[in-house]
């Protein structure tokens, strides 16, 4: 699964943010309307108990109505209307008791249906008889009773409709404040969404807008021919790793076309020197030859002169040599080269030969590569023979090799005075030296016998106060497998 780049994110979280105030304030704003829906609900179904309530309090003076119509007539003509009225009030207080939500509201209510009981029995059974049977005592006693009874029932209807009526304000006042918070959330959307969304433009120009602009400006300016140029973005994001990879290619790019300046004049020195080596070659034999027959008869001071003109000519011989070592092909088939085995041959033959003198070489490490042997015995010889000259009469040389998944890594140092930074940038210019006796050409040779095997060959500073030559080599031949 690919793991979204660092803008993408970004992005994906700013819009996001946005996407969830819509969503919360939204879902907010829903709660409230379901709320407010809820407590409408609840404030109608008080009001109805209200009523409920009003109407058994209605009924229940009605009932009492006829009871008092009957003790004053004295018969029982109105028997009929108080059935209707205890009936009425029976009805009215069941559908109250269903409205009654809670526990104090639901006591209330009992206390009025055993009331109500009490009362339609005391008439029934005890103050009907005594005013059909005319008995003054037992009517006043009786009355007194049930106009107890009535008193407690209207007490208690009192206050269900008070508790009924506060319930109903209660959930007004809760509606109000739902109603009031409803409108603050979504004022706070409307004016927070547009900043938002401000906010997230802002951080799109940021983010997107000016990292673009600035890959822009400098691809403007790689396409007019600046080959230093270079993107300043270090964010860690795709817009970084792109900067970082412009760079690298602007790097790559420059350096190839030094490669490329290099081998123009490399290949330019090969073809000059391919047209007249052969030319200057010819006297130079003929020269050394009438040089070495009059030294034979020579002596004294002219002898001596003869030798400077032949070691001078030896030494233009070396030249058009090194020249034409610059223009001649790799051999056609590689071979496998054991470097360690090379270095340690190339070390033997300069100690032999007395070109070491107090110097000691070192070297340290195993590799392989797939290569020339002639020629990249003439790459470490050349290396090894300038740290050499570098150290001075006494000093130390290491050679380091080390095998990598890529391919063979050798690297020279010594302990002489080091390169400058203007040396190092002409280091591998043809007849640039830094030696009082130097030609110039074997760095720029070495160099191109590298290059020729497919790897690379670097100066640097070095770890401790002399230089440091790098060469890289791939495990096999450019082309091959």
């Amino acid at each position: 699964m690919q793991v979204p780049s660092g803008t993408a994110r970004r992005l994906s979280l700013a819009l996001a943010a946005l996407v969830s105030l819509f969503v919360v304030s939204s879902l907010l704003v829903l709660v409230h309307m379901r709320e407010i829906h809820s407590r409408l609900v609840e404030m109608q179904a008080r009001q109805h108990a209200v009523r409920s309530a009003l109407e058994v309090a209605s009924a229940i003076r009605d009932s009492y109505a006829h009871q008092a119509h009957t003790l004053i007539l004295g018969n029982d003509s109105h028997l009929h209307f108080y059935e209707t009225a205890a009936q009425r009030v029976n009805r009215l207080t069941q559908v109250m008791k269903a409205q009654a939500s809670e526990p104090e509201e639901q006591a209330w209510v009992a206390d009025i249906e055993r009331a109500q009981r009490s009362l339609d029995t005391l008439f029934r059974e005890a103050l009907l008889p005594a005013v059909l049977s005319g008995r003054k005592e037992d009517m006043d006693r009786e009355h007194g009773r049930a106009l107890g009874l009535v008193s407690q029932m209207e007490e208690r209807t009192d206050r269900l409709v008070s508790h009924f009526n506060r319930s109903v304000d209660e959930a007004e006042a809760r509606v109000s404040e739902l109603q009031s918070s409803a409108f603050q959330w979504t004022l706070f959307f409307l004016v927070g969404a547009p900043l938002l969304a401000m906010g997230v433009g802002v951080y799109v120009v940021r983010s997107v807008a000016r990292p673009v602009a600035r890959l822009r400006e400098g691809a403007a300016r790689l396409a007019a021919g600046d080959m230093h140029a270079r993107i300043d973005i270090t964010t860690p994001d795709e817009f970084g790793e792109l900067a970082h990879q412009f760079n690298a290619m602007t790097a790559a790019l420059r350096e190839h076309q030094e490669r490329l300046v290099q081998s123009e004049k490399l290949a330019g020195i090969g073809r000059l020197a391919a047209g007249v080596a052969h030319e200057i070659n010819n006297p130079l034999t003929v020269i050394l030859g009438y040089v070495g027959m009059m030294k034979k008869k020579a002596e004294g001071s002219l002898r001596e002169d003869l030798q400077v003109i032949e070691d001078e000519a030896v030494r233009s011989r070396d030249i058009v040599e090194d020249l034409l070592a610059l223009s001649r092909p790799l051999p056609a088939e590689p071979e496998p080269v054991d470097l360690r085995a090379l270095c340690e041959e190339v070390v033997e033959r300069l100690r032999q030969g007395g070109q070491l003198g107090a110097v000691r070489v070192d070297v340290e490490g195993e590799a392989r590569t797939a290569g020339h042997l002639t020629k990249l015995r003439q790459v470490v010889l050349n290396l090894i023979r300038n740290a050499v000259d570098a150290c001075g009469a006494e000093g130390r040389v290491r050679v380091l090799l080390a095998q990598t998944e890529k391919g063979a890594e050798l690297h020279v140092e010594d302990t002489g005075p080091g390169l400058s930074v203007t040396a190092r940038e002409r280091l591998f210019e043809p007849f640039f030296t830094t030696k009082p006796s130097g030609t110039g050409l074997g760095l720029a040779i070495s160099q191109s016998i590298v290059q020729a095997h497919g790897g690379n060959l670097e100066a640097a500073a070095g770890t401790g106060p002399g230089a440091h030559f790098t060469v890289w080599l791939p495990a096999t031949q450019p082309g091959r497998a």
